[in-house]
C-alpha cells in the first residue's frame, strides 16, 4: 500500500521532437490539463508542487547530440531534488509530465536514497542510444532514450549525475512493460539489441494474450527474486491502444484499455514496494475536448495501490 500521495508537476516537452509546422510538443500543457480535470482529488493527493515550464530550444546545441541536452540535465537535477525531498518525507510522489525525459530527474531522486528498481510501462522500450543509431544523422530526442539513459548508455551529459555511482537503475533491476514493436521485422533494426541485454521484457501481445493479473504476478515474482525493497514506476501513456488513447506522440496497436492499464497499476503497486510514480506523454493539444484527459483521470483514479 502507498503512503500519502503529493502530486509534482513537471510541464516539460524537452525529450520530444517538434511537431508538423515547427510547433512545440503539447505535453508540457498535461499537469494544468489534469489538475483541472480533478486529478488530486480522485488520487486523493494531499499537495501539488510545480516545477516551471523550461524553454524549449528548435536548433542543436553545442556540445551534444540530444535535442535540448543542457536544458534535460538541469531540470532533471532540478525534479530530483524535488522528488528525494518528498521521499525524505515519507511522501509517495506522483509525477505528472511532460514527456518521458522526466523519468531521469524522478530515478535521480530515488538514486539519492540508495538502489532502486524501475518498472517501465510503456508503448515503446525507448532504448535509441549511440549503439543503435548514427547520432550524427539526426538529433537524439530523450522521450525515445530514457530506458537507454537510465541504464547508462548514452552521453554522459545525461548518464553520469552527481553523487550517483554507475547507472540510474541497473539492467537486472528492470522490467519493461508493453513493447508492441517487438514483432515487427524492422524491430531489430531499431533498438531490438534490448533483447541482448538482462532488461527484463514482457511485449504488449504476451500482456494480452495473458491477462493483466499474470502479467502482474510474473512482474512480482521477478521483483521477488532478490533483495531490492524499492521501485519507480513509469507510466507512459501510449502504452493504451491508439483507439482509446490517440492524444500522445506516437500512437499506435496494438495497446492496452484503460481498465487493464488501472488493473495493472493496482496490482503492481500492491505486491510489488513502488515508492513513486510519473505519468508521462498525453499531449492536450491532440485533445481538444478534454474527453482523453477525463478518462485518464479516472483511470489514475480507478488505479489504486
Amino acid at each position: 500500500m502507498v503512503g500519502s500521495k503529493t502530486i509534482i508537476c513537471a510541464p516539460s516537452n524537452l525529450g520530444l521532437r517538434p511537431e508538423e509546422g515547427g510547433r512545440e510538443p503539447g505535453t508540457w500543457e498535461a499537469p494544468l490539463v489534469l489538475l483541472s480535470e480533478g486529478l488530486q482529488a480522485v488520487i486523493q493527493a494531499t499537495d501539488v508542487e510545480w516545477l516551471p515550464r523550461p524553454a524549449y530550444r528548435f536548433d542543436p546545441e553545442e556540445n551534444t547530440r540530444i535535442r535540448n541536452g543542457h536544458a534535460i540535465r538541469s531540470y532533471s537535477l532540478d525534479l530530483a531534488h524535488l522528488v528525494q525531498a518528498r521521499l525524505s518525507d515519507g511522501k509517495f510522489p506522483v509525477v505528472i509530465g511532460g514527456d518521458c525525459s522526466i523519468l531521469l530527474g524522478c530515478l535521480a531522486g530515488a538514486r539519492a536514497s540508495g538502489r532502486v528498481g524501475l518498472l517501465h510501462i510503456d508503448g515503446h522500450s525507448d532504448y535509441f542510444h549511440p549503439g543503435n543509431y548514427d547520432v550524427q544523422s539526426r538529433l537524439g530526442t530523450v522521450a525515445g532514450m530514457d530506458l537507454a539513459l537510465a541504464t547508462g548508455r548514452g552521453e554522459k551529459l545525461l548518464t553520469e549525475w552527481p553523487g550517483i555511482d554507475g547507472p540510474l537503475v541497473q539492467d537486472d533491476d528492470v522490467t519493461q512493460m508493453g513493447e508492441r514493436e517487438a514483432l515487427s521485422p524492422d524491430y531489430a533494426q531499431h533498438y531490438g539489441d534490448i533483447r541482448n541485454t538482462a532488461i527484463n521484457r514482457i511485449i504488449v501481445q504476451e500482456m494480452l494474450r495473458e491477462g493483466m493479473l499474470a502479467t502482474a504476478k510474473r512482474v512480482a515474482a521477478w521483483a521477488s527474486r532478490g533483495d531490492l525493497s524499492r521501485y519507480w514506476l513509469h507510466l507512459d501513456v501510449d502504452v493504451l491502444a491508439e483507439a482509446v488513447m490517440p492524444a500522445v506522440d506516437s500512437p499506435g496497436e496494438p495497446g492496452l484499455d484503460f481498465e487493464q492499464v488501472a488493473q495493472l497499476v493496482s496490482l503492481l503497486i500492491r505486491h510489488i514496494p513502488v515508492i513513486g510514480v510519473d505519468i508521462t506523454i498525453y499531449d492536450p493539444d491532440k485533445d481538444p475536448d478534454r474527453r482523453y484527459a477525463k478518462a485518464i483521470v479516472a483511470c489514475l483514479g480507478n488505479a489504486r495501490g
